[in-house]
Formats: structure tokens, sequence, C-alpha cells
């Protein structure tokens, strides 16, 4: 498929999607449907929301978008989607996939650069899972050894909103540091100002999500290791491409356990590792890192319980499909894609750049992100909206970044690119004294967080998870 094939036009989220269509169930249905009914009802669906991000122009979210790739992992999936990874009695297959998937993730993040190291690993359930469980680590490790009863860590403005969901739920201060507005890296010297003798860890990015830049690790590691202090790289988003855009030449500075002072690293196998939505992987430096931060209740009238991480039960299908995955991509699937990638990335930065009122932000890698100082960029959201492009939003500046996945490698999609990107300058020049639509949501919030977008934000996840009680949208 290529970028001039018809695409689904981007409809405003809704409370009750497919609602003058299908049947909306209030309740558990009397009787069953037929299973072919179900089916088709879900492929129906399944077919049109594809069509969109297919065409290539949606950023992120669909990392592969190869549906054979899919398929086959699908059917991987199929096999073990019923066994419980919990149950290892009964279902073993779940701990040679479990450590297959670690020992790839080890040696691809040059863990054998440990001098006597002893480095591990855990799979999660994603990128959210990966971060609590380094906080929670970083945590337990630092109330057991330094006697630490205020914990708190520190991270980058850009450092993903995860750490701040982390540190809520296990009750650590976070501690942001600002970044260099030139570069979009974090200040450094702001950074090991925030650090004091109940810092537990600090983070840096490979790459941030806002703008695919990536922070000063290895500068980060030697302020991390003159103070004691654990540094955790999340590689969530770029872990799984930046080595082998290393590998091409591209300038990525090293970031993984190569780095003295880099104790944990997490990377989403369900995002540049080409698996299903679902696992994230999370490595440590040492062993009595992770092990600090299990659970396990040995009084309890059930039986001896424990249990690695926060999930309990687990589908094995989710550790078959990922190692199914990861063994038919092999090094070479993953540095051909990577070549693809980053080349495609480079030729869309170049239109960017073509443009004297678009201004790109620091020295991005896949991910770029661009702002204005002639109007605001959301125009410039609008117009692409209206050519089918499906961009995201970013804050404090307002900035509008994409994230190129194997969809925008297609055959097509640069020209279209290039192309729609220029009229949507036009468009912007034209209407610079207009508010723009998109900025209600993303740059229509000036100066700090309001507590009424605090508000608009709760309404929508509300409306996401009550429309079963048929009320209307808050």
């Amino acid at each position: 498929m290529t970028a001039g094939a018809t695409c689904a036009k981007l409809a405003p989220m809704s409370s009750y999607p497919y609602a003058d269509r299908y049947p909306v169930l209030r309740g558990m249905p009397d009787e069953g449907r037929d299973r072919e009914t179900v089916l088709a009802e879900l492929r129906e669906m399944a077919t049109e929301e594809d069509s969109f991000w297919r065409t290539g122009k949606a950023s992120g979210s669909f990392y592969c978008g190869d549906m054979e790739h899919y398929a086959f992992m699908g059917e991987a999936f199929g096999l073990y989607g019923h066994m419980n990874a919990l149950q290892r009695d009964v279902c073993p297959s779940a701990t040679r996939f479990e450590g297959e998937i670690i020992a790839m993730g080890l040696d691809l993040f040059n863990a054998t650069a440990i001098p006597g190291g002893d480095p591990v690993g855990m799979i999660t359930s994603g990128g959210s899972g990966s971060i609590l469980h380094a906080v929670l680590a970083y945590r337990e490790q630092a109330v057991a050894a330094r006697g630490v009863t205020r914990p708190n860590f520190i991270k980058p403005e850009t450092g993903h909103p995860a750490f701040d969901k982390a540190c809520h739920l296990l009750g650590v201060e976070l501690r942001v540091a600002p970044i260099d507005p030139l570069t979009a890296q974090v200040d450094v010297a702001a950074m090991e100002a925030l650090i004091d003798d109940q810092t537990i860890a600090m983070m840096g990015s490979a790459s941030n999500y806002g703008y695919g830049t990536i922070d000063p690790i290895a500068e980060l590691g030697q302020i991390a290791l003159a103070h004691g202090v654990g540094l955790h790289v999340d590689g969530c988003l770029g872990g799984f491409i930046l080595p082998f855009g290393e590998q091409l030449g591209y300038p990525v500075p090293a970031f993984d356990f190569r780095v003295p002072g880099v104790t944990t690293i997490s990377a989403d196998t369900h995002k540049y590792g080409y698996g299903l939505k679902g696992t994230s992987l999370l490595l440590f430096r040492e062993r009595a890192l992770r092990n600090g931060q299990y659970f396990f209740q040995t009084q309890w009238s059930g039986g001896k319980y424990c249990s690695p991480g926060i999930d309990g039960s687990r589908s094995s299908g989710l550790l078959a499909s990922t190692w199914a995955g990861m063994v038919a991509m092999g090094r070479s699937g993953y540095l051909r894609y990577a070549r693809e990638i980053f080349a495609t990335a480079a030729a869309m930065q170049d239109a960017v750049r073509s443009h004297p009122e678009l201004q790109m932000i620091g020295d991005p890698t896949y991910l770029f992100a661009f702002t204005s100082d002639r109007f605001d960029i959301y125009h410039v959201n609008d117009s692409l909206r209206r050519s089918g492009w499906r961009m995201n939003g970013l804050q404090y500046p307002n900035a509008i970044h994409l994230a190129v996945t194997r969809p925008q490698t297609q055959p097509g999609v640069v020209e279209a690119w290039v192309a729609d990107l220029a009229t949507a300058v036009e468009y912007a020049v034209a209407n610079a004294d207009k508010p723009a639509k998109s900025s209600g949501i993303y740059g229509g919030v000036s100066g700090g967080w309001s507590e009424q977008a605090d508000d608009f934000i709760r309404g929508i996840m509300g409306d996401m998870l009550d429309q079963h009680q048929g009320l209307p949208p808050r």
C-alpha cells in the first residue's frame, strides 16, 4: 500500500464508538452469539481501523506495520494464550521464552561489557511496568542498604510521565531537572544539584518521547558513580532501534551497559522490537538490585505465594509471540528495518529544514519535533490533519513530532510528506493571525498546567470507561 491509498478519516474520539452500527451492550447478553458473526464484526472494525495507519501517515503507535509478521505472532500467541506464565510447573515453556528474551536483550545492550558483572533482567507488561519496577528496585535497595527514609528520584523534564506515575504510586518524591532548550537534552549541572543523601536514582532518556533526543548518558553515569546513586536509561522507545542506528554509522552515543554508572535499562519489545503490545524488558547491571524488589508471602493460608513483578497471572501467549517475533527477526532483520527508518527520518527532516518558517528542536534521530516562531505550529497540524496525517502534539513550546516507523518507509510516503508539509506551511502563514483549531487540547493551556485542564482530562478518561452506563459524555 502506498501513501496515495484511500485512508480512513480521523474521527473525533467518541464515548460511544460504533453505536450507530452495532447494538451497545449494557450488560451480559442472555444468549450467546454465533462465533462467526462475532468474528465478522471484529474483522470489520479491525479492517477499518487498520486502513488509516497503513497509509504511513500516523506517527508512531504502529511500529511494525507488517501484517504477515502480525499474523505470525498472532499464531504463536494463539498456541499459548490460554496458558498462565505464573504456573511454571505446568507451563515450563514460559521459562524458556522469558529467559531467552532477557538473554537477547542483555546481548543487544552489551551486558558483556560489565566487568565481573552478573547482569539479569525481567519482563514486564510494558514501558510503564518496566519504569515502575525500576523505581521500586531502587527504593528497596536504598532503604535496605542506606537506610533511606525519604526517597527521591530525579528525572529530566523530558523524562516520560511514567516516572511521575511510578513515584506517585510508590511514595517517592520526584525531582525534575530542566533541559537545555537548544539541545533538548537535560541540564547536567542542574541534575546533579538535585541529588542529596535521600536520592535513590536518576534517569536519562535514549531517546525521549517528545523530541527524539538522547540525554548525555555518559556524563550522567559519572555523576551517578560520584554520588553513589543508580542511573536508569529509559530506552522504552528507542532501545530496539538506536543500537542498529549506531551500527549503521549514525551519531548515536553509547547509552547501554558499556557506560559506567548505568545500572538499569528499559526497552519495549512492543515498539521497535516489533512485538505485540504487552511486553517490555527491564535489565539490571547486578542481580541483587533486581532480586530486592520481589514480592512474596510465605505465611498465607493458600500456600506460599511469590511473583517476580506486579502482575500475578500472565498469559504465556505474549511471551511466546514476543520470543517468536524476535527470533524470526534476528539482528539482520532489525538492522535492515533500521536502515530504512533512519533514511526515511532523515529525508522527512530535510523537508522540515527546507522551510525557514520551521525550526527543528535539538538534534533528533528517528523521531523529530519542530516548532515555529512565525505562527502557532498547530496551524501546520490542522492542515496536515486534513491531508490525512496524525501527528503528535507537544507543548512548552507548542510543537509537533513524528515518530518514524516502518509504515513511513513505504513508497510514496516521503513524497506525500514533502507536498503536504509545504501546503501546511502555506496555510499556517495565511492564517497566522487566527487561533489554531487543534490548540485547544495541546497548545491551548498557557503557563503552568491548569486545574481546568486537569478536569478536562479526567472527563475524557471517565468517558472512555463509563460509556456502559448510558450516560451522556461529561
